[in-house]
């Protein structure tokens, strides 16, 4: 009796099966994806027109803006204009939907490639909504919620890992919520001072002219278009004060953010508590939208620029690698005495450029630096260096190059530990040797570990950091193909020869590797259970997804670039 039951059951199951596929109800594919077109479940055009009357009229319509190099749209001198300016981040800045990083459109709309090639949107979002006010953030996240579209958080662009951008998706592009505050006197918690309140679309270069206006210094980002309450706060953050006063994550004091379910909150180390811990650090793009974020400032200060350059000629690459072991163990006393130094190792040979320090006389930092210079001149080495003082910290700042080629590469790269360069600086000389004899490789040096203790959630390896070392390789835009190949020589080849050497490492989850597969380890350490325990609590549905985001692991890019649950 028992298994006749169950046969009828079972028998049951299938009918009903049987029945809902004929009639439609059955779930199908996309119930576990989120919907695109040409799926009956997307949007029809009345529903976006009621969609944009929402939002203001800013709803846009996604056009590549490389599409003046195609038909329809093909014009020569627009497209060669263009492509003389593509490799830098301000051409994608202006743009609602343009990826800074080349391959995360997919090669779609590729402005190199012959006029009677297809533009497509590939990689690109397919809507992207200007907001300018509280509301069009939650009107959009409304809207993608009810209608199951991907959503994609995008300030500035600004991004190597692809989290600006989605096949599929509307963006809510934050660039333009601009807002600055001076609060002379903020008292929190753990901080009384002066203090900053900046907009989500407010870039480091506005946000130091703005501070040097009132007297101030803010920790911000080496490049002028980094957005200061984007990704690069949220994602922990280095840049020309972090060696005096910390993370751009160890400034943050509250923030205001939209979340999954349409609502504003501020969130301080008294209210919202587990969401600001999350957002200062753990990543962004993955638990709301902020819209504006309060900072620490900084009484001003002098500050010196350096620089040399050191050239491979064809005969002298020992003694290159020679120097950069000098150089290498002189980091920490630069480091410690405030100052942060950027620094190349490639085929063409070792550049520092440039070491800034906040703080620092000229003749302090040049008596720093000697030791990397005396080795240069007792290797008989032509070398070029110079030195610069300033009264502030912006005339300082604006002497580097105003324009910043970040677009041309494929880039990742991991954090190295203090110990190694103390304990085996031989080691750390070969493997930097292996790679930058092939392509370019970069290092940026910081202290972040004087001024604790840090209740934040930046990966707690960045405390034990010397500098952060990035590797990139070459984006070819007439190959795809070797564009790929060359992402997977950071990946299977290059990157693992510096985890050789730092076991039990981390990453920069600004500047990894996208295609890292322990993401959560690396890029967030021990903070990983937790930081996944508050997306849950905050976005449980998981509205809000970005490459390598905490949560992400749940979800997958299908091949043809639809988002779907693994």
């Amino acid at each position: 009796m028992v298994r006749r039951r169950t046969l009828f059951f079972l028998s049951f199951i299938v009918l009903v099966a049987a029945i809902a596929r004929k009639h439609g109800n059955w779930p199908s594919r996309t119930s576990q994806c989120r919907t695109i077109p040409g799926d009956t479940s997307w949007p029809d055009s009345k529903a976006f027109d009621d969609f944009n009357k929402t939002v203001n009229g800013r709803l846009i319509s996604t056009v590549p803006i490389a599409s003046v190099c195609h038909q329809p749209d093909f014009d020569q001198a627009q497209c060669d204009a263009l492509r003389n300016v593509w490799f830098f981040p301000e051409t994608h800045l202006e743009s609602s939907s343009s990826p800074m990083a080349y391959p995360f459109s997919n090669n779609s709309c590729n402005p190199f490639v012959g006029s009677d090639t297809a533009c497509t949107l590939g990689g690109h979002v397919v809507y992207s909504v200007n907001a300018t006010s509280v509301e069009h953030v939650q009107a959009t996240i409304k809207f993608a919620r009810k209608n199951n579209i991907r959503l994609v958080v995008r300030n500035t662009g600004h991004d190597y890992l692809g989290r600006s951008t989605g096949a599929y998706a509307i963006a809510i592009w934050t660039r333009h919520l601009k807002s600055l505050e001076l609060i002379s006197e903020y008292h929190g918690t753990s901080y009384d001072g002066p203090a900053i309140r900046v907009g989500a679309g407010i870039e480091s270069q506005e946000a130091y002219a703005f501070a040097e206006q009132n007297g101030l210094m803010v920790v911000g980002g080496n490049c002028p278009t980094v957005a200061l309450a984007g990704g690069y706060s949220q994602g922990g953050g280095h840049g020309p004060l972090s060696s005096r006063h910390g993370l751009a994550a160890d400034q943050i004091l509250e923030i205001e953010a939209v979340t999954a379910n349409g609502r504003l909150v501020k969130a301080t180390p008294t209210s919202n508590a587990d969401l600001l811990w999350a957002l200062s650090g753990g990543g962004g793009g993955t638990y709301a939208v902020v819209v504006s974020m309060t900072v620490k400032a900084f009484t001003n200060t002098h500050i010196t620029m350096a620089t040399f350059s050191l050239m491979n000629n064809g005969t002298n690459a020992d003694a290159i690698y020679e120097v950069l072991g000098t150089f290498l163990q002189n980091l920490p006393a630069l480091a410690d005495a405030g100052a942060f130094v950027a620094w190349v190792a490639a085929p063409f040979g070792l550049l520092m450029s440039p070491a800034m320090g906040p703080g620092i006389h000229k003749e302090e930092l040049d008596l720093l630096i000697k030791p990397t210079l005396d080795k240069m001149s007792d290797l008989k080495q032509e070398f070029s260096y110079s030195s610069t003082e300033y009264s502030s910290f912006l005339p300082g700042y604006d002497s580097l190059t105003s324009t910043w080629n970040v677009s041309d590469y494929n880039v990742a790269g991991r954090l190295i530990p203090r110990s190694l360069v103390e304990e085996d600086t031989p080691a750390l000389v070969e493997v930097i040797r292996y790679i930058s004899e092939q392509t370019i490789s970069t290092g940026v040096t910081f202290n972040v570990n004087q001024s604790g203790p840090y209740n934040v959630s930046a990966n707690p390896y960045w405390r034990k950091s010397l500098f952060g070392m990035v590797v990139g390789t070459p984006i070819n835009y007439t190959d795809y193909s070797k564009t790929i190949a060359g992402q997977d020589l950071i990946t299977n080849d290059l990157l693992p020869r510096i985890a050789e050497i730092t076991p039990n490492g981390g990453a920069y989850l600004n500047e990894a590797d996208f295609q890292q597969p322990d993401f959560q380890t690396l890029f967030f350490g021990e903070n990983y259970k937790r930081l996944l325990a508050i997306k849950r609590r905050y976005d449980q549905d998981d509205l809000f997804w970005a490459r390598t985001a905490v949560g992400s692991e749940r979800w997958s890019e299908q091949s043809d670039g639809r988002l779907c649950r693994v």
